[in-house]
């Protein structure tokens, strides 16, 4: 998927359910995207669980939000974030959102701001609910491959997403194949991003096209002009 610049974006962290240790890696990625002249993190900065986040704070312009746990078993932290990103959404000149969470509480939320053409980048753990994931205009795990791999559960995870997109680049290639059968995969990589969150990255793969040749049921070549198309193998 290409990545176009985009200019003013509004980080909101769930601290509550985000490691801080990934906050690096998160703004490197959006430093592609444009400026994060928006950071904020919510959470209960009086409880322990958040020292990770409150050590890191400062070096990175977080502006932490405090929210008290004022009833057990009901999380202020998703009010305070959805009131706070809907505020930015009509009042701030902002051009995208980026959402860090694994809670699936935040897909309405998701779902809104899209409905007003501004594009939503996700970072979550592999444990997201699929309905956050794929809400999302472009969704980012955070695990490390460490972590992946020792896990049986989070292996078994990939592999039905890797099934998934099988079915879901055999349609995009069904739809857009031309007559001698072969389809851009520019149009392919397009038509996927519309039915549903999608980067390669998540698979081990820095490009779409790394991640179609990996694959067996699918071949790939370059025409004349360098553009790459694909086809399902005969």
């Amino acid at each position: 998927m290409s990545i176009e610049k985009m200019g003013n974006i509004a980080l909101l962290i769930d601290a509550d359910n985000s490691p801080s240790k990934s906050i690096q890696p998160i703004l490197t990625e959006l430093a592609k995207y444009g400026k994060v002249n928006i950071r904020r993190a919510y959470g209960n900065w009086v409880s322990n669980n958040l020292n990770g986040w409150q050590a890191i704070l400062n070096d990175h312009a977080i502006q932490p939000i405090q929210q008290f746990d004022l009833t057990k078993g009901k999380n202020a932290t998703d009010i305070a974030l959805t009131i706070d990103a809907m505020d930015i959404l009509y009042t701030k000149n902002t051009d995208a959102f980026c959402i860090v969470t694994s809670d699936c509480d935040f897909t309405p939320l998701v779902t809104r701001i899209l409905s007003e053409g501004t594009f939503v980048i996700g970072f979550g753990q592999r444990k997201t609910p699929s309905a956050l994931v794929n809400a999302c205009s472009t969704f980012l795990f955070l695990d490390e491959e460490g972590e992946k791999e020792k896990s049986n559960e989070l292996k078994n995870n990939i592999i039905k997403e890797k099934l998934k997109i099988i079915k879901l680049l055999r349609n995009a290639i069904s739809t857009t194949e031309q007559e001698d059968g072969w389809s851009r995969l520019s149009r392919v990589g397009t038509l996927i991003s519309n039915h549903a969150s999608f980067d390669s990255r998540n698979y081990g793969y820095s490009r779409l096209s790394q991640l179609v040749e990996s694959i067996d049921v699918f071949e790939l070549k370059r025409d004349k002009n360098k553009s790459i198309k694909v086809r399902m193998r005969k």
